[in-house]
């Protein structure tokens, strides 16, 4: 069994994906082709936004986001530490400090409470204690708490309305790193179009995946979109000769977008079998028998179900879950095994094992079942059953 089947995916639109590829050859626009310009028209008609700017990964265009908001040494910018390195990495890779807020339980995603309590923190310059912390070797820096980057993690939207709400009122960006959600949305309005800037990946493996590198910045804001399509050709100015800012080659390929352009057409059919496959998952896991608590979608989000994680009991449990669907051949993955900010390479931030107990509490317990929109009945019902030890 497959964690994840593309090979299934290929098999549908191998025809539009090589005549597409041909094209590219044809013309040989290798860099910034026609179908670059085509796919950004696409994807902010759907996401439902002004601009779409291209880029070569979702790392870059979180990168690009913060360079566009002007982020270096002496800012902080709040996020999460339960996700992937990427936000707190472009966030550091810049000079700048990641500052990281706690999860909610049951969505896993950065909970406002604990976004609020740090804003406070930076506001009377009050460290550790109480149930949110910012470590003293932070906040003695005296930084500038410039922004928030909120994760879409599994598939599902932070909460945005109270984040873009206590934003306003502290003069902060938001930036919405939906590298996972693509296609899902949050009281109708579709990721990418929730916060200042949307940051989304297409890495092979995401609902909407491309078969290599790639990925996308999206914003309403004029300016906010020159500047990052600058910043991701060198600094470039009125032609390529012309460098007006510092920038990066954060490019995307045309290759890339021509194979992301075929599996356009597919990818409102796909997150409708995703929805299936989670719900099928819930039927199956979701009575007082199983030993998992299945995900919740709370009420006005649509989820595009990058991953289908589940809470085991505790951490041995969950071993011992993996353990027997291992034997059986079923692919299991932890996401994510050490939040961000217990990671050595953060370890001069000072945050320290019991800092963030939601966050941590889910990394012990946390893991993800197969999910993809080919997943058959079949398979699912047999991992509920060597889930159950039936």
């Amino acid at each position: 069994m497959r964690f994840i089947d593309l090979a299934a995916q290929q098999k549908r639109i191998r025809d539009d994906i090589e005549t597409r590829l041909k094209a590219v050859l044809d013309h040989g626009q290798y860099i910034m082709g026609p179908e670059i310009a085509e796919l950004e028209a696409r994807l902010a008609i759907f996401a439902g936004t002004k601009h779409a700017i291209a880029c070569s990964s979702g790392t870059d265009a979180l990168l690009l986001s913060l360079m566009a908001h002007g982020i270096g040494p002496g800012d902080a910018v709040i996020t999460t530490p339960f996700t992937f390195i990427a936000p707190a990495e472009a966030i550091a890779f810049l000079g700048a400090v990641p500052v990281f807020a706690d999860i909610d339980p049951v969505t896993f995603n950065i909970d406002p409470a604990s976004v609020a309590s740090i804003i406070d923190c930076f506001a009377k310059g009050a460290g550790r204690g109480g149930p949110f912390v910012v470590p003293q070797t932070i906040l003695q820096r005296k930084l500038r708490l410039r922004g928030i980057i909120a994760v879409d993690l599994f598939g599902l939207p932070a909460d945005y309305s109270p984040i873009m709400s206590m934003a306003k009122e502290s003069g902060l960006f938001v930036i919405e790193d939906a590298a996972q959600s693509f296609g899902s949305e949050y009281f109708g309005r579709k990721a990418c179009s929730l916060a200042d800037c949307g940051c989304t990946s297409f890495f092979p493996a995401k609902p909407l995946g491309a078969y290599g590198d790639a990925g996308m910045c999206f914003t309403n804001d004029d300016e906010l979109a020159v500047r990052m399509r600058s910043l991701s050709i060198h600094g470039q100015g009125a032609d390529r000769y012309e460098n007006i800012r510092i920038g990066i080659n954060g490019r995307l390929d045309t290759m890339q977008a021509a194979v992301l352009l075929a599996k356009l057409e597919l990818f409102p059919e796909e997150l409708e079998l995703r929805q299936q496959r989670a719900g099928y998952y819930r039927q199956l896991l979701g009575d007082a028998s199983s030993p998992v608590i299945c995900p919740t979608i709370p009420e006005g989000y649509f989820s595009s179900w990058a991953q289908y994680s589940v809470l085991a009991r505790d951490g041995i449990e969950r071993s011992d879950l993996q353990e027997r669907l291992k034997e059986e051949g079923i692919p299991t993955v932890i996401y994510y095994p050490k939040p961000v900010h217990l990671q050595r390479a953060l370890a001069d931030l000072g945050y320290r094992e019991g800092d963030l107990p939601v966050s941590e509490g889910c990394s012990r317990r946390i893991f993800s079942l197969p999910m993809h929109p080919y997943l058959e009945n079949e398979d699912q019902e047999w991992i509920a059953a060597v889930l159950k030890n039936n």
